[in-house]
């Protein structure tokens, strides 16, 4: 089970991350350690050649993994993220983007999640992120 809900992340969203409520992140999902954001298509998230501009994904699955994390350690707004890979697969269309992270190690200091991503619409994936985030101490 979530240790926090959708509801109290919205909230979070508009009080300290003013970048996901531009970029219009939503949502779609909560589970224990698991989320799933959506960054709705805006023609403004294209770079030149068409596509989805690449701060655009890293973005989005940042934000997604820090949403999973807190799913299980709570509402700790100051967990950051210490390392971040990205791998870009395959171009993404002109469509939403979905960002499915979980978390896959959780220590007491350090965890790490993983998140697939994917335009709506298209069997292959956009990107593969894996991300190290650093927790305070005394968080958990």
């Amino acid at each position: 089970m979530s240790r926090i809900s959708i509801a109290q992340m919205d909230a979070l969203i508009e009080e300290q991350f003013p970048f996901a409520r531009e970029f219009g992140f939503a949502l779609e999902s909560l589970d224990d350690g698991r989320a799933v954001v959506r960054a709705p298509y805006r023609s403004a998230f294209l770079r030149p050649g068409g596509t989805i501009a690449g701060p655009v994904i890293m973005g989005l699955a940042d934000y997604a993994v820090y949403v999973a994390l807190l799913t299980r350690i709570g509402m700790v707004e100051l967990a950051v993220t210490t390392s971040f890979n990205i791998n870009f697969l395959s171009r993404p269309g002109e469509a939403d983007l979905i960002a499915n992270a979980s978390i896959i190690k959780l220590g007491k200091r350090l965890a790490v999640g993983e998140v697939e991503m994917a335009s709506v619409g298209a069997d292959d994936l956009v990107a593969h992120v894996t991300a190290t985030y650093s927790i305070p101490p005394d968080a958990i």
